[in-house]
């Protein structure tokens, strides 16, 4: 059944890293797979209804990943379609390509950190669209935004999917990631950053002077700035609602996105219903990413089926002897994110150790957090991120190797020597 289970798993995942080649959308490759697995081990067990049983206790933990996730998309997509990322695009004018390097950078480290990488990613790669007309001129900007993307997701329980699959996990706590996270993830930017920044002036020495043109707008002033700031806060809010109330963060996060609701009800009650409707939070939720949940889904429940099996635990016990050290260990897994997809690779380790063998905020889990979130910028295709600019910005998958791999790589290893520095001192 083992061989049996390990093959369906490799096969699936296959498809999914070849979506491109194959023309088949990951999503479905992935639901299959999580599917077959569990067919498979309950077809050779003894015993369905313990099986079952099993699949309804993993079911229940995913669906609080996937309901979370769904009202972070709904709540960032409301801002959008409100316009109010014009809020951080008005307050950027630089007639320097450095100084507009390093505001690009930190700007899309923090609000990463807010969001999530992935959108970020693809509101500051827009953003640069506006700015620069010139495709060759973008493409640092590109790479650096996907570094500090990643950085920016790691060190916040809502900046990338592995992050909150820790923290809805109960691996870590919010205050406990940020605290011994941030400095390794600024490291991570900073080192990449110094780099272009010689680079931006040898390249690019007579960039005209930058400043974002206005756009008409579907949203006074006035919308903007309430679905902005309280969608923000909603999103803020939600560590905060955990900790007071000891629910599980997607009940915040429903609570977030059912105030907005009200409020955007109420903010375009006026309106008739052509102009009402782009605005509303039904039409956020057609416009949302539901391929990801779904694919989401089916590489988890395929992990959970692996874990059940007893197979995350083989392989974790073959590690140990295999490497012994831990570090060694998330250090490796964190490189493998830049070809493997993180979110399986993280479950994997959630399967693999238990909170009995790493307690909550053991550095083992705030490591894997760093490690897991920042790896995938070594390669374009390593992350959701990368792979968002890649397709905007069309960008050559030889040219991000020989510009920003080696430098997203130090940038890398930069952090994980400030974390392992950390660990020692405090």
């Amino acid at each position: 059944m083992e061989i049996l289970l390990a093959v369906t798993f490799v096969l699936g995942y296959a498809a999914i890293a070849f979506e491109h080649p194959i023309k088949i959308n990951k999503a479905a490759s992935a639901l299959i797979t999580g599917v077959l697995c569990w067919t498979i081990f309950v077809l050779f067990s003894n015993d369905s209804h313990v099986i079952n049983h099993q699949l309804e206790e993993h079911m229940g933990e995913l669906s609080g990943i996937l309901f979370f996730l769904l009202g972070a998309m709904v709540i960032v997509e409301l801002i959008d379609a409100h316009d109010g990322f014009q809020l951080i695009t008005d307050r950027i004018k630089t007639d320097s390509p450095t100084k507009l390097l390093w505001m690009v950078g930190f700007i899309t480290f923090f609000l990463s950190a807010a969001l999530d990488n992935l959108t970020t990613t693809i509101v500051m790669v827009s953003l640069m669209r506006k700015i620069l007309s010139d495709q060759k001129d973008r493409l640092f900007f590109a790479g650096i935004i996907v570094v500090a993307a990643n950085a920016g997701g790691a060190w916040s329980p809502l900046g990338d999917v592995t992050t909150t699959m820790l923290w809805i996990g109960n691996q870590i706590s919010a205050g406990s990631i940020v605290l011994n996270v941030f400095l390794p993830s600024v490291a991570c930017l900073a080192v990449p950053l110094l780099y272009l920044t010689w680079q931006v002036k040898k390249e690019a020495p007579t960039l005209p002077q930058v400043a974002i043109k206005p756009e008409k707008s579907n949203t006074t002033a006035r919308e903007r700035n309430i679905v902005f700031y309280l969608g923000l806060g909603g999103l803020l809010f939600v560590p905060i609602f955990k900790t007071v109330t000891h629910l599980p963060p997607f009940m915040g996060m429903l609570l977030s996105l059912g105030v907005l609701w009200v409020v955007t009800e109420l903010l375009h009650h006026n309106k008739d219903l052509e102009e009402k409707g782009a605005l509303s939070v039904v039409h956020a939720l057609r416009k949302i990413d539901a391929a990801s949940v779904l694919f989401f889904l089916g590489i988890l429940v395929a992990i959970s089926a692996l874990q059940s099996a007893g197979m995350l635990k083989e392989m974790a016990v073959w590690l140990a002897n295999a490497i012994g050290n831990e570090n060694v260990i998330v250090v490796a897994i964190g490189l493998l994110s830049s070809i493997v997809d993180n979110v399986p690779l993280v479950a994997a380790a959630q399967g693999m150790y238990s909170l009995e063998q790493y307690p909550t905020d053991h550095s083992f889990w705030l490591f894997l957090a760093y490690c897991a979130g920042t790896g995938g910028s070594a390669l374009i295709i390593g992350s959701a991120a990368g792979v968002a600019a890649m397709g905007m910005e069309q960008i050559n998958f030889i040219w991000y190797l020989k510009k920003i791999s080696l430098l997203a790589l130090l940038g890398y290893f930069a952090g994980v020597g400030v974390y392992l520095l950390q660990m020692q001192l405090f």
